[in-house]
């Protein structure tokens, strides 16, 4: 008896698209990014098929291969809280492969790359919070002559300044693999981007106090014209810390 082929993506595509039961075909990750193919990268395939639907596919669902992982989904499922939140940039940078809802997948997707403004505004003061307690922490601790815990603070705040930049242009966070690319085809409004990726780069390795407070000045100015004043003026004095000297 011959060995049975690997299940490919062109092949499971195929399959898919024959079935009646399946609404949308989404395709995520490396492949839905230009130029960020490698030969390692896979196909991340969602399967969205019609709420109550019967279909043979299931028997793949959580198929995982060298070159295809298939999550199969009801629509219901993909159209709400179903699907988790750290999906939410996958999704936003998705490929549709098939939508035979007349442009729905396309809605669905286009919801996901958009935070409501209320949800937008919730979390960027949220997250500020948490970017000038880390950034406070490291100051201090410099300043302390803890050089170690300075640069692990430094490099703690960068995570929660790239939330709180995103949620400001109310988009979400690009995964660190993602993140130069997003920003190359898609800037943040008030940011250049190579000055942006250098601070990044540069406090993420080293802690810089100076390139810190640098960055901070700029947050600071932006996040009160969001109208997230009262977030730092709830630091009080400590805010001269973080500002530049």
């Amino acid at each position: 008896m011959a060995a049975q082929q690997p299940l490919t993506y062109d092949t499971f595509v195929e399959l898919a698209t024959a079935d009646p039961a399946v609404v949308g075909l989404v395709l995520k990750g490396s492949q839905a990014h230009d130029g960020m193919v490698t030969p390692y990268s896979d196909h991340d395939l969602y399967v969205v098929v019609a709420d109550h639907a019967r279909t043979q596919l299931t028997r793949f669902a959580g198929h995982r291969s060298a070159e295809l992982d298939l999550v199969i989904v009801t629509l219901t499922e993909f159209r709400g809280p179903g699907t988790p939140g750290w999906e939410r940039y996958a999704l936003a940078r998705a490929r549709i492969v098939l939508d035979r809802l007349d442009g729905d997948i396309a809605r669905i997707l286009a919801g996901e790359a958009r935070l409501s403004a209320g949800k937008a505004f919730q979390d960027a003061s949220g997250w500020l919070d948490a970017y000038a307690n880390a950034l406070y922490r490291s100051v201090k601790n410099h300043r302390d002559g803890q050089t170690l815990a300075a640069q692990l603070d430094a490099a703690d705040s960068i995570q929660f300044l790239l939330e709180l930049l995103f949620a400001l242009d109310r988009r979400p966070r690009p995964y660190n693999k993602y993140l130069e690319w997003e920003l190359a085809h898609h800037p943040l409004p008030g940011w250049d981007t190579h000055v942006l990726l250098r601070a990044v780069d540069r406090i993420s390795a080293t802690g810089d106090v100076t390139q810190q407070r640098h960055v901070f000045a700029l947050v600071e100015t932006a996040t009160r014209e969001a109208g997230h004043g009262a977030v730092l003026d709830a630091w009080g004095d400590d805010l001269g810390l973080m500002r530049p000297l």
